[in-house]
């Protein structure tokens, strides 16, 4: 691909420290929300429900309430670890002879599954998946909240009463999808203006915003009617009547019988120290191969990775992709490893601490960017499209099925070095977020970098097969090394399109907290109570 950008321009985000709460995301606004609710005595659970709302109004393109996700918890006067799994699941009466294959090759260049007749398990009605973030909410604030749980929705509330605010990264993300946002009504209605994304106003005083009306009033009634409502009640309701009347498989059956999961982590042994990620349908077992590699074959030495060490990362994420595609999917009560598709995500994460050393990493997504692009129209809430995640040809562990649950590429996780350092970090980018996690593991727990430093230390990416892709400002020696022994490209680290994951993550050392998100994200920050 052509390259026309400034080789002389410079990124630089700098970590914050604290001795108070943290919150980083891929939304200042949504931070500033977290850590308000940290300052008014807030646990960091309380901090995850209001960020987790806000972002949904914020970025409506990566998450909400029509989306699903995990999060990973250490509780510090327990001493304890555990993940709350929401990830999506198919309906219970989707029928898999809906999707019928066109013999028309793939979808696209970059999506792998064979091509479905209308792309009904790309976008629209037909590509709606249980939503669980609702319930993981429920499951965390009745696990360990200290505020109400009204109190935590109000902010996200007076969000969308005030709109949606149309900056340029708010017209570049609906311009990315315009053309099938176009497809239906409510989203039409939602996000384009005269069948067009909005513009981003010129003037100083000027400013734009996209109606959340529809929006704010059903936030509004899941603050008073409380998590089961959006599953047993009026809102599970209107959901399931807005899905049939437009073709779905989504029902009252299904919302009603969805509950988010607690699980043990999956903990990885590391360099003294450990990680604990999400099991099962994630990327955490395949996190778990990449860093059992990189135990026996990378030698750390000095204050940041070498050119052989940027090569070990290379090889240890080409095996565990490998051993990722070899086997996937929920088949026959087995709970195997999955390889996600390579179209562009549509993820959100943030991670948490608060002043008592409780600390979460929190992922969550509508999979495609605006999920399955459709509004539902009495409720304003934009849908995932979790079926994209299924191989629609049938006989395959990872095939379309009724009730089979989701396969995902997210992997939040948390950490203890071997000195003691806590850890949470995660991020968004689809397959490239296994890379990104397993990369800044191993610069703070194998080179002691603190998070100013690893959060500007480069990257590659490994998770094309082949292809390992390396940032532009990688000493010459390490590209040399990487041109020599891998099929080798290289790009720049910019806000869109991302070559590399949009990790976020907070660091914790003795009573002091830090906090960073991707250098390149233009919303991005890590904000602190204090």
């Amino acid at each position: 691909m052509a390259d026309q950008f400034s080789n002389l321009q410079q990124i630089r985000k700098p970590a914050i420290v604290s001795t108070g709460g943290i919150v980083a995301a891929q939304s200042r606004q949504a931070a500033e929300i977290g850590a308000a609710v940290l300052a008014a005595g807030g646990d960091c659970i309380d901090a995850v429900i209001a960020t987790t709302f806000a972002l949904g109004v914020l970025e409506p393109w990566m998450s909400g309430l029509g989306g699903g996700g995990a999060m990973v918890l250490y509780r510090a006067r327990e001493n304890k670890y555990e993940v709350i799994d929401y990830g999506m699941c198919a309906p219970g009466s989707l029928r898999p002879e809906d999707y019928p294959l066109t013999g028309a090759g793939a979808a696209s260049d970059l999506f792998p599954w064979p091509r479905v007749k209308d792309d009904r398990n790309l976008h629209g009605p037909g590509s709606v998946a249980v939503p669980g973030v609702v319930a993981g909410m429920e499951e965390a604030h009745r696990r360990h909240a200290k505020l109400p749980w009204q109190e935590l929705l109000a902010p996200s509330i007076a969000l969308a009463r005030e709109g949606l605010a149309v900056d340029w990264w708010t017209t570049l993300m609906i311009g990315s999808v315009a053309v099938d946002l176009r497809r239906y009504a409510a989203s039409t209605a939602a996000y384009l203006i005269d069948g067009l994304p909005p513009q981003t106003p010129w003037g100083i005083k000027s400013s734009v915003r996209l109606s959340q009306d529809r929006l704010m009033a059903t936030m509004a009634q899941l603050a008073a009617q409380g998590p089961r409502d959006f599953y047993e009640g009026e809102l599970a309701r209107s959901i399931a009547a807005d899905m049939n009347d437009n073709g779905g498989s989504l029902t009252v059956e299904d919302l009603a019988s969805f509950r988010a999961r607690l699980r043990e982590p999956l903990r990885i042994p590391y360099r003294g120290g450990a990680v604990y990620a999400t099991p099962e349908l994630t990327a955490g077992p395949t996190l778990a191969h990449t860093l059992r590699v990189l135990q026996q074959n990378l030698h750390a030495s000095g204050g940041a990775p070498d050119a052989e060490a940027y090569a070990a990362y290379a090889l240890a994420l080409q095996s565990a992709y490998a051993e990722r595609l070899r086997d996937m999917g929920d088949a026959d009560g087995r709970r195997a490893l999955g390889a996600e598709h390579l179209a562009p995500a549509c993820t959100t994460h943030f991670s948490v601490v608060d002043r008592d050393g409780n600390m979460a990493a929190v992922t969550q997504t509508l999979l495609s960017t605006f999920g399955s692009k459709f509004v539902l129209p009495q409720t304003g809430i934009m849908m995932n499209n979790g079926i994209m995640w299924f191989d629609p040809e049938p006989g395959r562990p990872n095939s379309l099925a009724p009730g089979k649950r989701c396969l995902t590429n997210y992997t939040p996780v948390l950490a203890q070095a071997a000195d003691g350092r806590r850890l949470a970090l995660g991020a968004s980018g689809g397959r490239r977020i296994l890379p990104a996690v397993a990369q800044i593991l191993s610069f703070v727990m194998d080179y002691g970098m603190d998070l100013n430093a690893a959060i500007h230390q480069p990257r590659i990416d490994a998770s094309e097969g082949a292809i390992v892709i390396g940032d532009v400002r990688l000493p010459d020696a390490t590209r040399a090394t990487l041109a020599q022994r891998f099929d080798y490209e290289e790009a720049r680290v910019q806000s869109f399109p991302m070559k590399f994951a949009c990790p976020s993550v907070v660091l914790r050392e003795g009573v002091s907290n830090s906090g960073a998100t991707e250098i390149a994200q233009p919303w991005g920050d890590a904000v602190s109570e204090a």
